[in-house]
């Protein structure tokens, strides 16, 4: 969707206002209908948007308004903000300390943090690694990664490997068999370093790097 900035600001506001209420249980059809409104004023129409404006609102069963809603973040590509979640932050905050086993394991020092470049917190998070000279931000990491504990290790240790890889001018990890560079993948659901050697060969589960 591209619309200009304060139309923008209202579809976030509903999307997140409508976010909200289905998470806790209290969605009204008022949210849903101005929404679709809006999309359908916008030219961006949906299966949703065209139900939801053609049936009688009064017709509208509880069951129909969540599963509108649901349809009208699902086809907008909406995501929550760790403003809507804080406590996406708070698990990409604790992978974060799982990954930092890694790295001290490897003897390298230096700070490690997340952050976010938004006061509001509604953007992404970066990993910022500080060591002698060095002040690095590594990939951004969306919050929507800190909705499950192993995609929230993934991504947290991928962007910590590509900022200590730019400050201290080396691959990092290293597979202590081969000599070559880990990756980190996510294998049956938990979160590993891959050795890119042969590239079947798992090392170990993120933050239990020797």
């Amino acid at each position: 969707m591209h619309f200009d900035e304060e139309a923008e600001r209202v579809v976030d506001e509903l999307r997140g206002r409508i976010y909200t209420a289905l998470r806790d249980g209290d969605l009204d059809s008022e949210s849903v209908l101005e929404l679709a409104c809006l999309l359908e004023e916008w030219e961006v129409s949906t299966p949703a948007t065209q139900e939801l404006l053609e049936r009688p609102a009064a017709r509208l069963t509880p069951g129909d308004v969540i599963r509108l809603g649901e349809s009208l973040l699902r086809d907008t590509g909406f995501e929550p903000t760790f403003a809507l979640e804080p406590r996406m932050w708070d698990e990409l905050e604790q992978a974060l300390q799982v990954v930092e086993r890694d790295v001290r394991a490897s003897g390298i020092n230096g700070t490690l943090r997340l952050i976010t470049q938004d006061q509001d917190n509604h953007g992404h998070a970066w990993v910022e690694f500080q060591g002698g000279y060095w002040s690095n931000h590594g990939s951004s990491i969306p919050p929507i990664a800190g909705s499950d504990v192993q995609r929230a290790l993934a991504c947290v240790a991928d962007a910590t490997q590509e900022v200590i890889v730019e400050a201290i001018w080396k691959v990092w990890p290293v597979c202590a068999t081969h000599d070559r560079g880990l990756r980190v993948e996510l294998i049956k659901g938990s979160a590993v370093w891959r050795c890119t050697g042969d590239g079947t060969h798992t090392v170990a589960p993120v933050g239990e790097l020797s």
